[in-house]
């Protein structure tokens, strides 16, 4: 891993946990074959990650639903499939 890259990184998303989960899910875009944003000198995939985010080619998106929609989502889909559930639909 760069540090150079990962210290400009860093310098864009100060959040550590976020700016992990950001890099990792770019880099395994990367590594299924999704095409690199920037140029880079590295093949490393984590490489080029953090490179795309410290350019600024990457950002974090939250969503705007709070943390408790998902909490029902997941008791309906658990009550969905306990009274047996539509054929062809699969629970959360």
């Amino acid at each position: 891993m760069n540090n150079e890259y990962l210290l400009r990184a860093k310098e864009v998303i100060p959040d550590a946990k976020t700016l992990i989960v950001l890099a990792s899910k770019r880099a395994r875009a990367l590594a299924y074959g999704a095409r690199p944003l920037v140029r880079c000198k590295e093949d490393n995939h984590l490489d080029i990650a953090l490179l795309e985010i410290a350019e600024g080619k990457l950002e974090a998106v939250f969503g705007d639903a709070p943390e408790e929609d998902i909490l029902q989502q997941l008791e309906a889909a658990r009550k969905n499939a306990s009274a047996g559930g539509e054929p062809g639909k699969k629970g959360i």
